[in-house]
């Protein structure tokens, strides 16, 4: 009786810490198929865009050490013309930069230091966002909107749960709202209904920060943008300083912080 008392404990002992695996672990149902197919679908029609203006009107929220939340923002504006060239413009509180890609240099020029940097750049944005990522650790600014639904992306494998939020409506466009969760981060994105799948509006919760800071950008888009080849060449102004980039392996000089620094 013992024997028979003590083996359904150890079964039913099982079974418990089973279901509580089972309710930590993501669930099938968690991910709504309709929210990744709006994913893959606006992923898929950004990449057919061959060129295209973009404004993103930004925002952060902060939490200072003393627990008072603070708010900061910028604007971003970039000019895209597939494959070898990008032109952007970062400007906020605290910077103001100019990047430039021609398909043979990358230049990067902080207008309030007038300070510039200058290096060859790979023949395509793709190659050009790596280089910049893994060697100098910049990011391109609004870099997802070059790499969403491609192989490099890996936002598609890392959702555990994905949501229709339903219709709402950015700046007076009627869009359909989604949140999504991976590990460390909830977002939310809006994107535009019928048969321009534009994202008009992304917030960005990081979950690793008991704070809960949020990020949001609003996009504005022109998809017939007007513009020649000079928009994507520099030509340092009168009194600019040409210095080097520092690569993420070395430590940088006072120079490179003020020309590097905060471009994201």
């Amino acid at each position: 009786m013992r024997e028979r008392l003590s083996c359904c404990v150890l079964i039913m002992s099982f079974s418990l810490t089973l279901m509580a695996q089972s309710s930590s672990a993501p669930k099938k149902e968690d991910v709504d198929p309709r929210a990744m197919a709006a994913l893959d679908k606006m992923g898929t029609y950004l990449r057919t865009l061959n060129t295209f203006q973009v404004a993103a009107v930004e925002t952060t929220d902060n939490v200072l050490d003393n627990g008072q939340a603070v708010q900061s923002g910028g604007v971003v504006d970039i000019l895209v013309a597939r494959p070898n060239r990008v032109r952007a413009e970062i400007a906020s509180d605290d910077m103001d930069r100019l990047l430039f890609y021609d398909g043979k240099n990358f230049t990067i020029y902080g207008q309030r230091v007038n300070y510039y940097a200058t290096v060859p750049a790979p023949p395509t944005i793709a190659e050009l966002i790596d280089k910049l990522s893994e060697r100098y650790a910049i990011d391109m600014p609004l870099v997802d909107l070059f790499m969403w639904g491609s192989p490099a992306s890996a936002e598609r494998t890392e959702i555990t749960s994905a949501l229709d939020l339903g219709p709402s409506s950015v700046d007076g466009t009627t869009c359909q709202q989604y949140a999504f969760r991976q590990e460390g981060l909830d977002w939310q994105i809006w994107i535009q209904q019928g048969d321009y799948p534009l994202p008009r509006k992304l917030i960005l919760t990081t979950l690793t920060d008991d704070a809960r800071p949020r990020h949001t950008q609003i996009l504005k888009w022109n998809l017939a943008p007007s513009f020649n080849d000079e928009a994507f060449a520099f030509d340092p102004p009168e009194g600019a300083q040409r210095i080097a980039i520092a690569e993420a392996t070395a430590s940088p000089t006072n120079e490179t912080k003020k020309l590097q620094g905060g471009v994201k």
